[in-house]
Order: C-alpha cells, then sequence, then structure tokens
C-alpha cells in the first residue's frame, strides 16, 4: 500500500429527480447573488431532463472503474447534493480510514475548479477523521490528454471531415477570477491552452484550434471570460467544427445542454456540420491516471492567497 488508505471522489454533485433541482441550485448559488430569475432559468434547463443531471450517475461509474485498480477503497461525495461530502468523510472515520486522496473532479486551477476544493476538504474534515490530501491539477497529465484525443478523434471519425475546426470548450469565469487563478494569477486560461494544444498534438495536426467558453451565469454587467460558444459558431468561417468540452470530466448538465441543446441548435441554423467529443469519463487511461496521481509524491497545497 501507498502513502493512502483510501481514495475520495469529490465532485460538484447533481439533482437526482425534479424535486431536487431547485434546492440543488440555492446549494450551488449560496452566497453568490445570483439573481432570482436567472436561478429558475437554469432550473428549467434540469427540468428539461427529467430534473436529472447525468453528473451524479457519471460519478458512480467512475467510482466503480475506480474500485479495480486504486489498491484502496474508493468513496464519493460531492459538494451541493447527495452523498455530501461531509457525510462520506464520516463514514470513512467509522472505516477507520487514517489518510486518502482526494481526487476532485476538475482539472484546472481557479477558485471554483480548485480553491474551492481545499475549502470544501477544510469544511468536511473532522476529529479523528482521515486526513484528507487533494491531487495535483492534471490537464497536462497524459491519461487525460490521450482520453480526450481519443474522444476528440472519434467525433473526427463521426463528422466524416479530417479538416473540422477543433473547438476547445470550458467554463466561462469572471475576468477578474481569470486574473487571479493560480500563484501568479492566469493559470485556468493557461492550463486549458496548454491542455488543448497538447490535443492537438497527440491527433497530430498541425491546423488552428479555438478556444470558447461556456456557460456563463453572472450578472451581464460584470465581465466573463470570451467568446461563448454560440457567439463563436455564428462568426466562424470554419466549414465544419468539433466542439471539445477540455473543461469538464463528465458530461454533465453544462455539456449536455450548453453544447448538445444550445450550440447544436445554433449550428442546426447556420447549417454548420457540428460534432461533439465526449468527456474524459471512463476512459481507461483517465481510470488509470487517477491511479497513477495517487502514486506521486504528496502535493504541496497551494499557498492561502491563491486563487482568491
Amino acid at each position: 500500500m501507498g502513502i493512502y488508505d483510501a481514495l475520495l471522489v469529490l465532485s460538484f454533485g447533481g439533482p437526482e429527480g425534479p424535486d431536487d433541482v431547485l434546492p440543488f441550485l440555492e446549494n450551488v448559488v449560496r452566497g453568490r447573488g445570483v439573481p432570482r430569475e436567472r436561478l429558475l432559468q437554469v432550473a428549467e434547463h434540469y427540468q428539461g431532463f427529467g430534473g436529472v443531471s447525468p453528473i451524479n450517475g457519471q460519478n458512480r461509474a467512475l467510482v466503480e472503474a475506480l474500485r479495480p485498480v486504486a489498491g484502496v477503497p474508493v468513496y464519493w461525495g460531492n459538494r451541493n447534493w447527495h452523498p455530501f461530502g461531509e457525510d462520506t468523510v464520516r463514514q470513512m472515520k467509522a472505516d477507520g480510514i487514517r489518510k486518502a486522496a482526494v481526487f476532485a473532479t476538475s482539472a484546472f486551477a481557479g477558485y471554483s475548479s480548485c480553491r474551492q476544493y481545499y475549502e470544501d476538504i477544510k469544511r468536511i474534515s473532522i476529529d479523528g477523521g482521515p486526513e484528507l490530501v487533494k491531487m495535483r491539477h492534471f490537464g497536462d497529465h497524459p491519461g487525460f490528454v490521450t482520453a480526450m484525443a481519443d474522444h476528440t478523434r472519434a467525433a473526427l471519425e463521426r463528422l466524416g471531415r479530417d479538416d473540422a475546426r477543433l473547438v476547445f470548450t470550458a467554463h466561462s469565469i469572471p475576468v477578474s477570477m481569470a486574473e487571479k487563478a493560480g500563484p501568479g494569477g492566469g493559470l485556468y486560461e493557461a492550463q486549458l491552452r496548454r491542455s488543448a494544444e497538447l490535443v492537438n498534438q497527440a491527433l497530430g495536426r498541425t491546423e488552428p484550434w479555438d478556444l470558447v467558453w461556456q456557460s456563463r451565469s453572472g450578472p451581464p454587467q460584470v465581465p466573463w471570460l470570451e467568446p461563448d460558444v454560440c457567439d463563436f459558431l455564428r462568426k466562424t468561417d470554419a466549414g465544419s467544427v468539433v466542439l471539445v468540452p477540455i473543461g469538464f470530466v463528465s458530461d454533465h448538465m453544462e455539456v449536455v445542454y450548453d453544447l448538445d441543446t444550445e450550440a447544436r441548435q445554433v449550428a442546426g441554423e447556420l447549417g454548420l456540420p457540428m460534432e461533439r467529443a465526449a468527456t474524459a469519463g471512463t476512459h481507461p487511461r483517465f481510470v488509470g491516471m487517477v491511479r497513477e496521481l495517487m502514486d506521486e509524491p504528496q502535493p504541496v497545497p497551494c499557498p492561502l492567497t491563491c486563487c482568491v
């Protein structure tokens, strides 16, 4: 056994029925000043899928894929919905777990994508419970890159156009937050561009690619990272595109609604051939990557001033 005697998959969480949607969204936006009308608008997105986000099912699949390879018990907890991280940690304590690697289902720097997971770990830790150690960013790990390259290649094959423009997408964040991401700032966007370039190289492509943004949720007067994916599609001169959700590790609501629904509708209106690559999901190389991260030396935590 290595330095850990358990693995905790720590994720965002999602509703699993119509009655869960608003309570879940209220958990997500608590203290952030998101207008009620925006909350209701997003709730409609979930209700259009029966009130069920795909994320919990996909996390269950990831946990099951990890169990044969992790070498230690695998647990799962969420920030915003059941199973909540604090409940999972109480179970880990009851099971006698002493030290657990924490795999946060987000690959990049930034407040919501990294710092908030450190805050989650502090919040859910309990006296006598396991020490929880967050593993490093992994957007440049060969396992993640290979998984995304394989899924992008499959999307190109479905589209039947080798010369399609690759359009990498990630969750937009306020510009002020992007500027503070990482110890020196700007790390969220820099890491995403690095990952996109590595996927492009893994595909053996030399053509230009684009990084665009999706899922903006803030007030209109606050600048967020642009261009939005739908705005990009309306302006591009590409003959066909493959959307590659490089900023996500599973096909959750932001992917299936913002890309598979909204962006696909825009592409259809434009007569623009479009395919969407799958996220890393349970690709064997991605699953193996988690095991490899557990075998690395314990990472040095980010400074407390990072991403805030």
